[in-house]
């Protein structure tokens, strides 16, 4: 096993959850995402480390990625506002701003924001 990938999985959850925390914080979205993907894996019913997988891979470019950890996190909280905005956001980065709007509408209603 290589070093990186070592670094990456060593620790508690816990240790590694800070620390693809303090990567991501550091503008690291690669290395962090690298870290959140065994974390979601081993706790699929946790929402907060699939969030940040997820804002992870739109940050670093990785956006078919987010958009399927987007639609997995919306397939199982389909109430997650945030997420309902990140797959908005994605699909508009990704060049498809029709299949966008509905997310991004749904996600402004759902945080109390009504166009006039």
């Amino acid at each position: 096993m290589n070093a990186p990938t070592e670094y990456f999985e060593h620790g508690t959850a816990a240790e590694r959850w800070d620390r693809a925390r303090l990567f991501f914080d550091a503008k690291e979205y690669a290395t962090a995402a690298n870290i959140l993907v065994a974390l979601a894996g081993e706790a699929p019913e946790q929402l907060a480390p699939r969030l940040l997988l997820a804002h992870a891979y739109y940050h670093s470019a990785q956006l078919s990625r987010a958009e399927h950890e987007l639609r997995a996190i919306l397939e199982r909280w389909p109430v997650e506002d945030y997420a309902q905005l990140m797959l908005g956001r994605t699909l508009e980065r990704r060049g498809r701003a029709a299949e966008a709007r509905p997310y991004l509408r749904l996600a402004a209603a759902m945080a109390g924001e009504f166009p006039e």
